[in-house]
Order: C-alpha cells, then sequence, then structure tokens
C-alpha cells in the first residue's frame, strides 16, 4: 500500500511538471533495450529483459505509443502495448511516465493471476550528445483485480534507447 502511495505522488508530480516545463522535440522513432530485476519486493525476483519500439511522432498532447516484450529468467513473457508522455525536466533530463496493457504468461516464474495485465511507471533518462538516451524504469504490473488473484510485480531496470535513424547508420 506505501509503493502504491509513493508511486501515485510520484506520477502526480511528474504531471504538474507538465504543465511547467517545455520538451525537447525528439520526433525520431526507437529502439529501447532494458535489463534489470522483475519482482523486485517479492519472493520470485527473477532478472528481466525487454525490447520495444518507440514512436516518435506523438499521438496528441506529447502521448507517444510503443510496443513491446519482455522476458525474465524464469520464462516469464509479457507482450504489450501503451503510452509514453516525455516531460523535458531539462535540455538532457527527461521523465517519461507511460502506462501499458498486454499479456502475460508466467513460464516457471510469479504467477499475476490473470493474463491480461496492464503496466505503469516511470523512466527517467538523460539524453546523450549522440541523441541516444541512458535511463533507470520502475514499472508496477497487475491485472486490475480481472482475476480472482492480483498480486502484481514491480520491475526496476536500466534502458537503453537509440533512434532508428542512428541504428540504421543515417
Amino acid at each position: 500500500m506505501r509503493f502504491r502511495l509513493l508511486f501515485a505522488a510520484l506520477l502526480a508530480g511528474a504531471l504538474a511538471v507538465l504543465a511547467a516545463a517545455p520538451t525537447r522535440a525528439e520526433d525520431e522513432d526507437r529502439i529501447a533495450v532494458a535489463v534489470g530485476a522483475f519482482d523486485v519486493f517479492d519472493d520470485f525476483t527473477a532478472g528481466e529483459m525487454r525490447v520495444e519500439y518507440r514512436w516518435g511522432r506523438p499521438l496528441a498532447w506529447r502521448l507517444r505509443p510503443f510496443v513491446g516484450v519482455m522476458g525474465t529468467a524464469d520464462a516469464a513473457a509479457y507482450g504489450y502495448f501503451g503510452l509514453g508522455l516525455d516531460l523535458g525536466l531539462s535540455e538532457r533530463v527527461a521523465l517519461t511516465p507511460n502506462v501499458a496493457a498486454g499479456l502475460y504468461g508466467d513460464g516457471s516464474g510469479k504467477d499475476l493471476g490473470h493474463a491480461v495485465e496492464f503496466r505503469s511507471g516511470l523512466e527517467l533518462s538523460y539524453r546523450l550528445d549522440d541523441g541516444t538516451r541512458l535511463g533507470a524504469a520502475f514499472h508496477h504490473t497487475s491485472n486490475a483485480s480481472l482475476g480472482d488473484r492480483n498480486p502484481g510485480a514491480e520491475s526496476l531496470v536500466l534502458t537503453y534507447s537509440i533512434p532508428i535513424a542512428r541504428a540504421r547508420g543515417r
């Protein structure tokens, strides 16, 4: 419960920054990779890796879509799509609250109580001189009480994103 209150406070703060801080326009599509830990506050902690495709052009009001896949060392898998909101804290630093929905399979890892899972979180990233970003992200994944059980899980990962044009050598 404490954890959810902290997350809600961080998200509210991020949205407050939205009104005050301009963001750099980064209209390039990106590939992001992340590695870290899944279920960091429980007994089922496992290594996590994810790959995301992030659209650069906002749909509306700086909301940018993304799609991704996540896997754990316990063979759990999660395919998802969502929206992120880049909030420019400075010329190089961005805070990105994001939400996603998708399908989860527990493999031999933690049973989250339902195949449909929702993810919400924050990513704090730093833009390097070459346009890539290095950051850290924290996410909560839950089935929003769709199932009889809703234990949820938290992830803490390091992220690296690269503009598609740079990945292609342009």
